[in-house]
Protein backbone atom coordinates (compact mmCIF):
# COMPACT_ATOMS: atom_id res chain seq x y z
CA UNK A 1 0.00 0.00 0.00
CA UNK A 2 1.22 3.56 -0.63
CA UNK A 3 2.67 5.47 2.29
CA UNK A 4 1.71 8.94 3.45
CA UNK A 5 4.88 10.19 1.79
CA UNK A 6 3.82 8.76 -1.57
CA UNK A 7 0.31 10.15 -1.26
CA UNK A 8 1.51 13.52 -0.01
CA UNK A 9 3.72 13.78 -3.08
CA UNK A 10 0.72 12.93 -5.22
CA UNK A 11 -1.64 15.40 -3.58
CA UNK A 12 0.83 18.11 -2.59
CA UNK A 13 2.29 18.41 0.92
CA UNK A 14 1.69 19.47 3.62
CA UNK A 15 -1.33 17.22 4.13
CA UNK A 16 -4.19 18.63 6.15
CA UNK A 17 -6.78 16.41 7.95
CA UNK A 18 -9.36 16.84 5.20
CA UNK A 19 -6.85 15.71 2.58
CA UNK A 20 -5.94 12.72 4.71
CA UNK A 21 -9.58 11.68 4.96
CA UNK A 22 -10.07 12.06 1.21
CA UNK A 23 -7.02 9.89 0.57
CA UNK A 24 -8.35 7.42 3.10
CA UNK A 25 -11.58 7.22 1.12
CA UNK A 26 -9.63 6.72 -2.09
CA UNK A 27 -7.87 3.71 -0.56
CA UNK A 28 -11.16 2.38 0.81
CA UNK A 29 -12.70 2.53 -2.65
CA UNK A 30 -9.87 0.28 -3.84
CA UNK A 31 -9.78 -2.13 -0.91
CA UNK A 32 -13.32 -1.83 0.59
CA UNK A 33 -12.02 -2.52 4.13
CA UNK A 34 -8.85 -1.36 5.91
CA UNK A 35 -7.65 -1.97 9.45
CA UNK A 36 -6.77 0.83 11.84
CA UNK A 37 -3.21 -0.52 11.93
CA UNK A 38 -2.92 -0.29 8.14
CA UNK A 39 -4.17 3.29 8.20
CA UNK A 40 -1.77 4.23 11.01
CA UNK A 41 1.13 2.95 8.91
CA UNK A 42 -0.20 4.47 5.73
CA UNK A 43 -0.54 7.96 7.17
CA UNK A 44 2.03 7.75 9.99
CA UNK A 45 -0.70 8.83 12.43
CA UNK A 46 -1.72 7.83 15.92
CA UNK A 47 -4.54 5.44 16.70
CA UNK A 48 -6.55 8.36 18.11
CA UNK A 49 -6.12 10.41 14.92
CA UNK A 50 -7.28 7.55 12.69
CA UNK A 51 -10.27 6.84 14.96
CA UNK A 52 -11.19 10.53 14.84
CA UNK A 53 -11.03 10.47 11.03
CA UNK A 54 -13.22 7.35 10.92
CA UNK A 55 -15.76 8.98 13.24
CA UNK A 56 -15.99 12.04 10.98
CA UNK A 57 -16.38 9.92 7.85
CA UNK A 58 -19.08 7.95 9.64
CA UNK A 59 -20.97 11.13 10.54
CA UNK A 60 -20.93 12.05 6.84
CA UNK A 61 -22.18 8.59 5.81
CA UNK A 62 -19.09 7.93 3.70
CA UNK A 63 -17.51 5.08 5.66
CA UNK A 64 -18.34 2.94 8.69
CA UNK A 65 -16.36 1.48 11.54
CA UNK A 66 -16.02 -2.28 11.87
CA UNK A 67 -14.16 -4.27 14.48
CA UNK A 68 -10.54 -3.17 14.20
CA UNK A 69 -11.01 -1.01 11.13
CA UNK A 70 -13.30 0.76 8.68
CA UNK A 71 -15.25 -0.09 5.52
CA UNK A 72 -16.49 2.08 2.70
CA UNK A 73 -20.20 2.92 2.43
CA UNK A 74 -21.41 0.70 -0.38
CA UNK A 75 -24.29 0.99 -2.81
CA UNK A 76 -26.42 -2.10 -3.42
CA UNK A 77 -26.67 -2.89 -7.12
CA UNK A 78 -28.41 -6.21 -6.56
CA UNK A 79 -30.01 -8.16 -3.73
CA UNK A 80 -29.61 -11.81 -2.76
CA UNK A 81 -32.38 -14.14 -3.87
CA UNK A 82 -35.31 -14.74 -1.55
CA UNK A 83 -34.09 -18.31 -1.03
CA UNK A 84 -30.64 -17.11 0.08
CA UNK A 85 -32.05 -14.40 2.35
CA UNK A 86 -34.16 -17.04 4.07
CA UNK A 87 -31.08 -18.88 5.37
CA UNK A 88 -28.51 -16.11 6.01
CA UNK A 89 -28.24 -14.37 9.39
CA UNK A 90 -30.89 -16.66 10.85
CA UNK A 91 -29.67 -16.31 14.48
CA UNK A 92 -29.74 -12.50 14.17
CA UNK A 93 -33.25 -12.59 12.70
CA UNK A 94 -34.45 -14.86 15.48
CA UNK A 95 -32.95 -12.61 18.16
CA UNK A 96 -34.64 -9.57 16.62
CA UNK A 97 -37.94 -11.48 16.56
CA UNK A 98 -37.57 -12.14 20.28
CA UNK A 99 -37.18 -8.38 20.77
CA UNK A 100 -40.30 -7.80 18.68
CA UNK A 101 -42.21 -10.18 20.93
CA UNK A 102 -41.64 -7.77 23.82
CA UNK A 103 -43.82 -5.26 21.96
CA UNK A 104 -46.71 -7.64 21.34
CA UNK A 105 -49.82 -8.42 23.36
CA UNK A 106 -53.20 -9.97 22.62
CA UNK A 107 -55.81 -8.28 20.40
CA UNK A 108 -53.40 -6.26 18.28
CA UNK A 109 -53.43 -5.43 14.58
CA UNK A 110 -49.91 -5.80 13.23
CA UNK A 111 -48.37 -4.93 9.87
CA UNK A 112 -45.54 -7.26 8.85
CA UNK A 113 -43.50 -5.88 5.99
CA UNK A 114 -42.18 -8.22 3.32
CA UNK A 115 -38.99 -9.91 4.41
CA UNK A 116 -37.37 -12.91 6.03
CA UNK A 117 -36.66 -10.94 9.23
CA UNK A 118 -40.32 -10.10 9.79
CA UNK A 119 -41.27 -13.69 8.99
CA UNK A 120 -39.50 -14.75 12.19
CA UNK A 121 -42.03 -12.72 14.23
CA UNK A 122 -44.93 -14.91 13.07
CA UNK A 123 -44.59 -17.69 15.72
CA UNK A 124 -44.93 -15.11 18.50
CA UNK A 125 -48.06 -13.68 16.91
CA UNK A 126 -49.58 -17.16 16.55
CA UNK A 127 -49.18 -17.68 20.30
CA UNK A 128 -51.44 -14.72 21.11
CA UNK A 129 -55.22 -14.44 20.92
CA UNK A 130 -57.25 -11.97 18.91
CA UNK A 131 -54.42 -11.02 16.54
CA UNK A 132 -54.79 -9.53 13.06
CA UNK A 133 -51.88 -9.46 10.62
CA UNK A 134 -51.75 -7.19 7.60
CA UNK A 135 -48.94 -7.99 5.15
CA UNK A 136 -47.84 -7.77 1.54
CA UNK A 137 -45.64 -10.87 1.90
CA UNK A 138 -46.72 -14.27 0.55
CA UNK A 139 -44.32 -16.17 2.80
CA UNK A 140 -45.92 -14.63 5.87
CA UNK A 141 -49.40 -15.52 4.62
CA UNK A 142 -48.24 -19.10 4.01
CA UNK A 143 -46.82 -19.27 7.55
CA UNK A 144 -50.24 -18.26 8.90
CA UNK A 145 -52.30 -20.68 6.80
CA UNK A 146 -52.47 -23.14 9.71
CA UNK A 147 -53.38 -20.43 12.26
CA UNK A 148 -57.17 -19.86 11.97
CA UNK A 149 -57.05 -17.92 15.25
CA UNK A 150 -55.17 -15.12 13.42
CA UNK A 151 -57.07 -12.85 11.04
CA UNK A 152 -54.91 -12.28 7.96
CA UNK A 153 -55.25 -9.46 5.42
CA UNK A 154 -53.03 -9.50 2.34
CA UNK A 155 -52.65 -6.16 0.60
CA UNK A 156 -52.79 -7.51 -2.94
CA UNK A 157 -51.14 -5.50 -5.69
CA UNK A 158 -48.45 -6.06 -8.27
CA UNK A 159 -46.38 -9.19 -7.71
CA UNK A 160 -42.69 -8.64 -7.00
CA UNK A 161 -41.42 -12.05 -8.11
CA UNK A 162 -37.93 -11.73 -6.61
CA UNK A 163 -39.19 -10.67 -3.19
CA UNK A 164 -42.34 -12.84 -3.19
CA UNK A 165 -44.52 -9.92 -2.15
CA UNK A 166 -46.90 -7.30 -3.56
CA UNK A 167 -46.01 -3.70 -4.35
CA UNK A 168 -47.49 -0.77 -6.26
CA UNK A 169 -50.57 1.39 -6.02
CA UNK A 170 -53.08 -1.35 -5.19
CA UNK A 171 -51.05 -2.45 -2.18
CA UNK A 172 -50.79 1.19 -1.10
CA UNK A 173 -54.56 1.64 -1.44
CA UNK A 174 -55.22 -1.27 0.91
CA UNK A 175 -52.78 0.04 3.51
CA UNK A 176 -54.45 3.44 3.46
CA UNK A 177 -57.73 1.79 4.44
CA UNK A 178 -56.43 0.03 7.57
CA UNK A 179 -55.12 1.23 10.93
CA UNK A 180 -52.52 -0.88 12.72
CA UNK A 181 -51.09 -0.85 16.23
CA UNK A 182 -47.54 -1.58 15.09
CA UNK A 183 -45.87 -1.65 11.69
CA UNK A 184 -42.74 -3.80 11.58
CA UNK A 185 -40.74 -2.46 8.63
CA UNK A 186 -37.85 -4.31 6.98
CA UNK A 187 -35.08 -2.92 4.80
CA UNK A 188 -32.22 -4.10 2.62
CA UNK A 189 -30.07 -1.02 3.31
CA UNK A 190 -29.94 1.70 5.96
CA UNK A 191 -27.73 4.19 7.77
CA UNK A 192 -28.05 7.38 9.81
CA UNK A 193 -27.07 9.66 6.95
CA UNK A 194 -29.36 8.34 4.19
CA UNK A 195 -32.02 6.55 6.24
CA UNK A 196 -33.79 3.56 4.68
CA UNK A 197 -33.26 3.05 0.97
CA UNK A 198 -34.36 0.53 -1.64
CA UNK A 199 -33.59 -0.48 -5.21
CA UNK A 200 -37.30 -0.68 -6.09
CA UNK A 201 -39.30 2.51 -6.61
CA UNK A 202 -42.52 0.48 -6.28
CA UNK A 203 -41.55 -0.49 -2.72
CA UNK A 204 -41.21 3.07 -1.44
CA UNK A 205 -44.88 4.05 -1.29
CA UNK A 206 -45.89 0.69 0.20
CA UNK A 207 -43.52 1.07 3.14
CA UNK A 208 -44.48 4.72 3.61
CA UNK A 209 -48.20 3.88 3.60
CA UNK A 210 -47.64 1.14 6.18
CA UNK A 211 -45.73 3.57 8.40
CA UNK A 212 -48.41 6.25 8.12
CA UNK A 213 -51.17 3.80 9.05
CA UNK A 214 -49.49 2.61 12.25
CA UNK A 215 -49.63 3.98 15.79
CA UNK A 216 -46.07 2.75 16.36
CA UNK A 217 -43.42 2.18 13.71
CA UNK A 218 -40.62 -0.32 14.31
CA UNK A 219 -37.62 -0.92 12.07
CA UNK A 220 -36.28 -4.49 11.98
CA UNK A 221 -32.79 -4.25 10.48
CA UNK A 222 -29.59 -6.21 11.02
CA UNK A 223 -26.18 -4.62 11.41
CA UNK A 224 -24.98 -6.34 8.22
CA UNK A 225 -27.29 -4.07 6.23
CA UNK A 226 -26.12 -0.94 8.04
CA UNK A 227 -23.85 1.35 6.02
CA UNK A 228 -25.25 0.26 2.66
CA UNK A 229 -27.56 2.29 0.45
CA UNK A 230 -29.70 2.03 -2.66
CA UNK A 231 -31.20 4.41 -5.18
CA UNK A 232 -34.56 5.33 -3.63
CA UNK A 233 -35.06 6.81 -0.16
CA UNK A 234 -37.94 5.51 1.96
CA UNK A 235 -37.65 7.34 5.28
CA UNK A 236 -35.23 8.80 7.77
CA UNK A 237 -34.15 6.84 10.82
CA UNK A 238 -35.76 9.52 13.00
CA UNK A 239 -39.20 8.55 11.65
CA UNK A 240 -39.16 5.31 13.64
CA UNK A 241 -40.26 4.90 17.23
CA UNK A 242 -38.12 1.83 17.85
CA UNK A 243 -35.29 0.08 16.01
CA UNK A 244 -34.56 -3.62 16.52
CA UNK A 245 -31.07 -4.73 15.51
CA UNK A 246 -28.29 -7.05 16.69
CA UNK A 247 -25.28 -6.71 18.95
CA UNK A 248 -22.76 -6.11 16.16
CA UNK A 249 -24.32 -2.79 15.22
CA UNK A 250 -21.44 -0.24 15.27
CA UNK A 251 -21.33 1.76 18.54
CA UNK A 252 -21.33 5.03 16.59
CA UNK A 253 -24.54 3.98 14.85
CA UNK A 254 -26.15 3.02 18.17
CA UNK A 255 -25.15 6.36 19.71
CA UNK A 256 -26.46 8.28 16.71
CA UNK A 257 -29.81 6.48 16.83
CA UNK A 258 -30.27 7.28 20.51
CA UNK A 259 -29.32 10.93 19.95
CA UNK A 260 -32.21 11.14 17.49
CA UNK A 261 -34.56 10.13 20.31
CA UNK A 262 -35.27 6.73 18.75
CA UNK A 263 -35.39 3.76 21.10
CA UNK A 264 -32.85 1.11 20.15
CA UNK A 265 -33.38 -2.49 21.27
CA UNK A 266 -30.46 -4.91 21.04
CA UNK A 267 -30.31 -8.45 22.40
CA UNK A 268 -27.66 -7.48 24.97
CA UNK A 269 -29.61 -4.59 26.50
CA UNK A 270 -33.25 -5.17 25.59
CA UNK A 271 -35.22 -2.85 27.85
CA UNK A 272 -38.35 -0.91 27.11
CA UNK A 273 -38.77 2.65 28.31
Amino acid sequence: MPSEKDMAAESGAPMIPEQRRELMLRQLRKHQVLSVHQLMEMFDCSHMTIRRDIALLEQEGRAYSVTGGVRIASQLHSEPSHQLKAVVELPQKQSMAKLANRLLHADMTIYLDAGTSTLEIVPYIKALSGMTVVTNDFGIVQALIDAPQVTVIHTGGQLDHSNQSCVGSLAVATLREVVTDIAFISTSSWDLHRGLTTRSALTVDVKRAAMQSASQVVLVASSLKYGTFSMYRIAGVEQFDIILSDDTLPPAAADGIRKLGVELLLPSNATLA
